[in-house]
């Protein structure tokens, strides 16, 4: 009788923290993670290539997934004396739909019609701070469209050319995927197969 209960004990256990842990797919605040990170949410504010703001206010959300892999990355930054700092996290498609109608331009925005990875969730625009704050070099700024920005142009010092290579290997080993012409994108392998998402989360 003692072991029945002892079963069943178990087994509510396991059931109620089932209930209280969230799925992978779940959208999630960063911030109830980790305190980690430093946040720039640029496209909450005019400073921006779009001049114009498109979030109501500066939060970063993400599937829980994604929160994961990046806590990951930032554990191993954070040992080397560095931090990432957050670009840009999701998305909400109908923000896509915002962007597109100031740039219906593919080169710079993606086509709400298609949708980007970043509106499942599963993308993050990054770059490292070190102990001060203060951002690594990395030769251009975030949403700087031009050939510098890609991975393979090499025309930069060593040290800024190290800088992205700190960057990149990590966030590769912590399972993300660089994208080729923007050092600053990072996407969570697997993630274009989760669907566009419209969720909106709630300003403070």
């Amino acid at each position: 009788m003692k072991n029945i209960r002892l079963l069943l004990f178990c087994l509510i256990s396991f059931w109620v923290s089932a209930q209280e842990t969230p799925a992978d797919s779940t959208f999630v605040n960063i911030k109830d993670y980790s305190s980690d990170f430093v946040f720039d949410m640029k496209y909450a504010t005019e400073d921006n290539f779009l001049k114009a703001q498109v979030y109501d206010c500066a939060e970063c959300y993400l599937r829980l997934k994604t929160v994961k892999a990046l806590v990951k990355a930032n554990i191993k930054f954070l040992k080397m004396g560095y931090k990432i700092k957050l670009f840009d996290c999701y998305r909400p498609l109908s923000v896509q739909k915002k962007m597109w109608k100031i740039v219906s331009n593919p080169e710079y925005v993606a086509d709400p019609a298609k949708g980007s990875i970043h509106n499942r969730g599963g993308a993050i625009d990054i770059t490292l701070v070190d102990a001060d704050g203060v951002e690594l070099d990395m030769g251009t700024p975030f949403d700087f469209f031009g050939r510098e920005a890609a991975h393979d142009y090499e025309g930069f010092s060593a040290s800024v050319l190290k800088n992205r290579k700190r960057l990149k290997k990590i966030m590769l080993k912590c399972g993300f995927k660089s994208f080729d012409s923007e050092w600053w994108h990072y996407n969570l392998k697997g993630s274009n197969k989760d669907p566009l998402s419209d969720f909106k989360w709630d300003c403070p």
